[in-house]
């Protein structure tokens, strides 16, 4: 982080849902002046309620610059964003919606301010049309919840300058961040193919009767997902190569990968899917309190990056 804190002393987040409430944890932590823009009136009161929780994993994981979390402006004027110098947006996932967010924030911002989007889905190209400015807008992809997940995958659209693209990966890497460049755009960018191609054999499975929706979560869980926290599936599979590496679990195991992915199955979510989904989800939760189970994740995630640092994966 350069001397004096962070390249962009103001901060703007656009959209005060739980993408957004969570990025204005990690910048406020990180000593930015941050002015949240939403709708909501209930935003400021929400806000408040959920810095302590999110304030006290920052300060253990020693990414926090002050004991106490001081509170963002918060607002429903857009105006109010004039003269910050970077804007995380995450309004909803609509693509009319979004571009007219950016038309606002264009019509206040400088010129040059960097535009990130959290979308989950949306190419950047498919945000910067009829932008002023299509130079200054990325796509700035996170996992929920942004303050504690660290990656962040940056993908430019075909206005996107390059020098945008390299002061948005100094900003979050300035923010603890790891920002991952994906290479070329595509729908869902990098990490939510992944994790979509996962989640839609874990429909199938339970479309065609093979496994209940909790043993299907306690399968990754308390398998694969062990291995996942510390390494990707590249150097997972290196390793299952034994002396080998990665050419010796190719060449051995490679047929019955293939032959797995012809099996695959692509469901389609119909109303009585998506009953069934939402019964066994239920089912497995036995009544959990689900603000609790939020914190306990936010506890675990935030021992799990501990363990992940102390380990160097």
């Amino acid at each position: 982080m350069p001397p004096d804190g962070p390249e962009f002393q103001s901060v703007g987040v656009v959209g005060g849902g739980l993408i957004g409430m969570s990025w204005a944890a990690l910048f406020l932590a990180h000593g930015c002046d941050v002015t949240v823009v939403d709708p909501d009136e209930t935003c400021a009161a929400r806000l408040e309620a959920y810095l302590p929780a999110a304030w006290n994993n920052l300060t253990a994981l020693g990414w926090a610059t002050q004991p106490t979390p001081r509170l963002p402006r918060v607002t429903q004027d857009v105006a109010a964003l004039a003269g910050v110098g970077f804007v995380q947006e995450n309004g909803p996932e609509r693509l009319d919606v979004k571009r007219a967010i950016l038309r606002d924030l264009e019509a206040v911002l400088a010129p040059d301010a960097p535009i990130a989007s959290s979308t989950s889905s949306f190419m950047a190209s498919d945000l910067q049309d009829g932008a002023r400015h299509p130079e200054r807008i990325l796509v700035a992809h996170p996992m929920n919840p942004p303050h504690l997940v660290p990656m962040v995958e940056l993908v430019a659209g075909r206005d996107t300058a390059p020098k945008v693209l390299d002061t948005a990966e100094r900003f979050y890497t300035q923010m603890r961040r790891v920002p991952i460049r994906v290479r070329r755009e595509v729908p869902g960018h990098l990490a939510n193919r992944l994790t979509s191609a996962l989640y839609r054999e874990a429909v199938h499975l339970v479309a065609e009767g093979i496994a209940s929706v909790e043993d299907i979560d306690k399968a990754v869980a308390y398998g694969p997902g062990l291995r996942w926290a510390l390494m990707g599936p590249h150097l997972t599979y290196h390793l299952g190569g034994g002396a080998a590496g990665y050419r010796g679990y190719l060449d051995h195991l490679g047929p019955t990968q293939q032959a797995r992915w012809k099996s695959l199955g692509a469901p389609e979510l119909t109303d009585r899917l998506k009953d069934d989904l939402v019964a066994g989800m239920a089912r497995a939760l036995e009544a959990q309190d689900q603000a609790t189970l939020v914190q306990r994740r936010d506890d675990a995630l935030e021992a799990l990056l501990k363990l992940k640092a102390a380990f160097d994966l």
